[in-house]
């Protein structure tokens, strides 16, 4: 990946964290996900933070891939992109703050669809792009299946 504009390349890697910080604040008091009833694979409440700051530095990365590519297919992969922050940063407030687990699921679906479809339009454009995605990817999968676990036990 060449780095054409680093100020450009810091922006991308600050929207998504400044779109999770923001998420995490309307959220309120995330504390109350260690007195739930959790699954058996369900990480330590220390972890999440650490792998979101993860996945939106390779979200931003993969962003600023897209936006200086010469591909006429990057403003469609821009607005996917936007989309799914936006129901990214929907999820914590529905999961977190209004304690809605199963609408927090549904969301997270929905989220997960969006992102495969951001991804297929990335690989048209850069496939690094794409490839910086499917951690965030895996990611959301593994979090649908605490959140529906959670949803069940609680």
């Amino acid at each position: 990946m060449k780095i054409r504009n680093k100020s450009a390349l810091i922006i991308s890697i600050l929207i998504p964290l400044t779109v999770g910080t923001m998420s995490a604040l309307f959220s309120g008091n995330m504390s109350s996900y260690s007195i739930l009833n959790k699954p058996a694979f369900s990480p330590p409440g220390f972890i999440f933070p650490v792998v979101w700051t993860i996945l939106y530095i390779l979200m931003g990365a993969s962003s600023y891939i897209v936006y200086f590519s010469n591909s006429s297919n990057k403003s469609k992969a821009l607005l996917l992109y936007c989309i799914q922050l936006f129901f990214n940063f929907c999820w914590s407030i529905i999961f977190f703050g209004l304690d809605l687990f199963l609408f927090a699921f549904i969301w997270l679906i929905a989220l997960i669809f969006i992102i495969i479809i951001m991804i297929r339009q990335f690989l048209i454009v850069n496939p690094l792009s794409a490839y910086l995605q499917i951690p965030y990817l895996i990611w959301c999968i593994f979090a649908a299946y605490l959140n529906f676990s959670i949803f069940l036990l609680n």
